[in-house]
């Protein structure tokens, strides 16, 4: 028989012979502050859910339902929606279908049962994904959506605790996360092995043990499996019990009692002292881990007993007819009932609109525009104030990491949402000095140093985003990114795509990164592949090339972020930080004055910048193939061609409009690219160029697919000044 159909059978027959469970070594509901109508709305919530896991399996079965990864056996999770409020935001496991339900009973007008079954029917009209994914989420309900997260969605969680401290120092006020708010994130015991949620609890621990405010509680709802693997007897208690920074709570989330007591002391506790909790609750897995599974197949018959006699709605009705709040025939009919208004419901939404388009698919990608307060409009005393002795350097011209420096400044001054977080920034300034005197200027709340966590650093920023700070983390070098690109593709990129525009991520990363560094590195420092961010659709991709460019950019970057909430990647360019000469020692033409807000020119998103107007040959090229192609364009002009030299600055989304307009007349297009030749942009623009510009001769010229290595070697498998004449030589002898 159906597992789910034996539970439910099991459920009915118990109620009907009055075998239910002995309550007589569980808690009293009074004694925890419990009453009988807030104990019953929560077993009624309870009953909903298991009701609608029937239901999604159903309907999938008749190919009207999708994805049937279910709550049943982790109902007790509606206990901890009642011992939280509405604004304490809930970063949510799978499995909390009666979580949401019993949230929204705390909020008037709400339709959860809807609302559920037009996502279990993949409709356009699901209000939070838009019939793009099954997910648990609800705005009014302060629940960011997540989809089949292994842990993924803590360290943002964290970040949004963390941001609530900081909200604090700054006396900002009407954020979405309230001054006295709660954080909570729940998972599964299998999902507290992996690494990302390692780094969560290390991070938060981290910060706790300094008494840095962080009112999170780590929910894990132990099942004692994770899909057909146990959990050993006893780990998650040994492991978490006397875990450094964390207070450990356990329940029993079979006994909604239980599980209201331990959730409302973690409550407390992380609301009084501003500290995290882990949350330790003992649940049970129902029907397998998702639809297709029989745990049969890897379970002996008798454990799958054994939990299936722990059925949390066993428990709920046997504190119900125990206390004499419904009879068992009333737990029964109103179970029925449940189940038979779902159904009718379910059938008027499988019938409602689906997405029909690949445009509809996509629409949500991009986040909406917002409207944001105006900057702030910095005085010239201010800005003297700020910048101090440094503003005598301002009209000098500089290379592009001073510039960076004091744009950093520059945008902290009029955004006072901003916050730059990574390794070393604060006092430091980075390694590479861009964040020089920023914790000076705007002290560690909005500077802040974080531990050697690329994962946390990013949840961090994700998590600030949530609660409307502009992040801008710095990850210290490109190759680094790779310990945590998940953060951003599976988390930030996505979350206004499965929240239907609702929910968005806006930041600025900053990563300085690819090669040519001399002296130091390998190719862990050097690292020169940009693949990882071109293929996460919505994200922009930003590289400059010189100091002047840098500095517009990270404006109109942080203008998209701002604005338009865009996830926005910005690589700098190592080799490039502290370049002053382009041709010739002291020429100092790879430098710039600073320009002040408001001055020069913007750079908007996709404009690409050119040099010259030669249409002997158009080379494409970006970041220190930039650099490279103008020492190479000399030297070309001297042989008598006349070339242009087009720098894209914006990777992704790449305006082919733009730049096939750029490339002008010229009939020969050279693509220089410092990325290896496999994965490359150089792909991309040799197929855009073959399909809208079929007339031009292409030829490109990137790194080999190779590791960079240490020393004078560094530079052997990339374009040079040299190779890009040589292979500008060769496109122009072609007949």
């Amino acid at each position: 028989m159906d597992a789910a159909q034996t539970v439910h059978e099991k459920f009915l027959a118990a109620l009907t012979a009055g075998a239910l469970p002995d309550r007589a070594d569980a808690p009293d509901p009074g004694a925890v502050g419990l009453s009988r109508a807030e104990a019953t709305d929560i077993f009624l919530s309870q009953l909903n859910s298991r009701q609608m896991d029937r239901l999604s399996r159903a309907l999938q079965a008749r190919g009207e339902g999708f994805y049937t990864i279910g709550s049943s056996g982790h109902e007790g999770n509606a206990a901890v929606a009642a011992a939280l409020r509405v604004t304490d935001m809930a970063f949510l496991h799978y499995r909390s279908n009666a979580f949401q339900l019993h949230r929204a009973r705390q909020l008037p007008g709400q339709t959860p049962h809807w609302d559920m079954l037009l996502s279990f029917a993949a409709s356009a009209e699901d209000p939070i994904s838009g019939g793009r994914h099954k997910v648990i989420g609800s705005k009014p309900l302060s629940i960011p959506p997540q989809t089949s997260t292994i842990a993924s969605h803590l360290p943002k969680a964290v970040g949004a605790a963390f941001s609530i401290g900081i909200a604090r120092r700054l006396g900002r006020t009407g954020l979405p996360l309230p001054d006295d708010a709660v954080v909570l994130a729940s998972f599964g015991d299998a999902s507290a092995n992996h690494s990302t949620a390692q780094g969560a609890f290390n991070t938060a621990g981290w910060a706790a043990y300094q008494r840095t405010p962080l009112p999170l509680i780590f929910l894990c709802e132990d099942n004692g499996i994770g899909i057909s693997t146990r959990t050993p007897d006893g780990w998650i208690a040994a492991q978490f019990r006397q875990r450094a920074g964390l207070h450990y709570i356990a329940c029993d989330g079979s006994d909604l009692v239980s599980a209201y007591a331990g959730a409302r002391e973690a409550a407390d506790f992380a609301r009084r002292t501003r500290k995290p909790v882990f949350l330790h609750m003992r649940t049970v897995r129902l029907y397998g881990h998702a639809g297709s599974d029989v745990q049969g197949a890897y379970l002996p018959k008798a454990l799958i007993e054994a939990d299936e006699a722990r059925d949390p709605l066993l428990a709920g009705a046997a504190l119900m007819t125990e206390r004499g709040w419904m009879t068992a025939a009333e737990v029964a009919e109103a179970y029925e009932e449940i189940g038979a208004t779902l159904a009718r419901q379910a059938e008027a939404a499988i019938r409602r609109p689906k997405i029909t388009t690949a445009a509809g698919v996509i629409e949500s990608l991009i986040p909406p525009r917002r409207e944001r307060a105006r900057a702030n409009t910095p005085s010239a005393e201010d800005r003297a104030a700020l910048f101090g002795g440094d503003a005598a350097q301002m009209g000098k011209p500089m290379h592009m990491a001073r510039l960076l420096s004091w744009a950093l400044a520059d945008l902290m001054l009029a955004h006072e949402e901003i916050v730059v977080a990574g390794e070393d920034v604060g006092p430091k300034g980075g390694v590479y000095n861009v964040t020089a005197k920023l914790h000076q200027r705007f002290g560690s709340a909005r500077v802040v140093n974080t531990l050697l966590d690329e994962q946390a650093i990013l949840g961090l920023a994700i998590g600030l985003a949530h609660n409307d700070f502009l992040p801008m983390p710095e990850i210290q070098f490109l190759a680094y990114v790779h310990n945590a690109e998940d953060q951003i593709r599976g988390e930030a990129a996505t979350l206004s795509f499965f929240s239907n525009g609702q929910y968005a991520n806006p930041m600025v990363i900053r990563i300085a990164g690819l090669g040519y560094q001399k002296g130091f590195g390998g190719h862990f420092h050097n690292d020169n592949s940009l693949a990882v961010f071109r293929d996460i659709p919505g994200l922009i991709l930003a590289v400059p090339s010189n100091g002047r460019d840098a500095v517009a950019m990270l404006r109109e970057c942080v203008r998209l972020a701002r604005e338009e909430q865009r996830v926005v990647v910005f690589v700098e360019p190592i080799a490039l930080y502290m370049t002053r000469d382009l041709h010739a020692e002291g020429d100092g033409l790879w430098t710039s004055v600073y320009e002040a807000p408001g001055e020069g020119a913007p750079i908007r998103l996709g404009e690409p910048g050119v040099h010259g107007d030669g249409t002997d040959l158009a080379i494409v090229t970006y970041g220190n193939g930039y650099y490279l192609s103008r020492q190479a364009e000399k030297l070309l002009a001297a042989e008598g061609v006349a070339a242009r030299v087009i720098d894209l600055r914006w990777l992704a989304p790449l305006d082919a409009d733009a730049l096939l307009a750029a490339t002008g007349a010229a009939e020969r297009v050279l693509i220089v690219d410092e990325c290896r030749i496999t994965g490359s942009q150089s792909e991309a623009l040799m197929a855009l160029f073959a399909e809208r510009a079929p007339g031009k001769r292409l030829a490109r010229i990137a790194a080999d697919d190779s590791f960079i290595p240490l020393g004078k070697a560094a530079t052997l498998t990339l374009p040079s000044r040299d190779s890009i004449v040589a292979a500008a030589r060769e496109l122009l002898s072609r007949d």
